[in-house]
């Protein structure tokens, strides 16, 4: 039995619960969260599993994030503004196309100050799984088709951006 199956209620009423701190979280205290849950699971199951959990998270969590915040939209252009403008209000990042080819399959697009990554320290790898699945739930939700994204590039290798390759498949 599952006990915490996600669905909207579990996002439940921020006003009603947070009547004087708001809906606004210390990035700090994401990570914290973030990284400290990360770790007692990979001390757990591995990081390989952890990865292929956060990516199905970044998958649910992309589901919902489209439903709720982006559609209706009816064209490429309207997605990506869309898409765009709510990152950035949710202050989740700054979302930059670089490459867009829906027709063919592949876009590549870049998220400068991630909410996960942004002013981390280098690393030999990158940390975006969980901001995986969730473009490629975006992509998905939008084309209707199945798409898997890839980050290519991390702060934490150096890039200080996050670049994703995007492919449907």
């Amino acid at each position: 039995m599952r006990k915490y199956k996600f669905s909207k209620e579990l996002i439940g009423n921020l006003a009603l619960g947070r009547q004087n701190l708001e809906t606004v979280v210390d990035l700090e205290m994401y990570r914290l969260m973030q990284f400290t849950l990360r770790d007692a699971m990979e001390q757990k199951i591995g990081a390989e599993e952890v990865d292929k959990i956060f990516y199905e998270a970044g998958k649910v969590a992309g589901n919902y994030f489209f439903e709720a915040y982006i559609n209706p939209v009816s064209s490429v252009e309207e997605f990506v503004s869309k898409t765009q403008q709510v990152l950035k209000e949710k202050k989740i990042g700054i979302l930059r196309i670089e490459e867009a080819a829906l027709d063919v399959g592949k876009v590549i697009l870049t998220v400068d100050e991630d909410l996960d990554c942004s002013g981390l320290p280098e690393m030999d790898y990158e940390t975006c799984i969980y901001d995986e699945g969730f473009i490629a739930a975006l992509f998905e939700n939008f084309t209707g088709k199945n798409w898997q994204a890839k980050e290519i590039d991390c702060w934490c290798t150096g890039a200080r951006t996050c670049r994703f390759l995007v492919t449907q498949q």
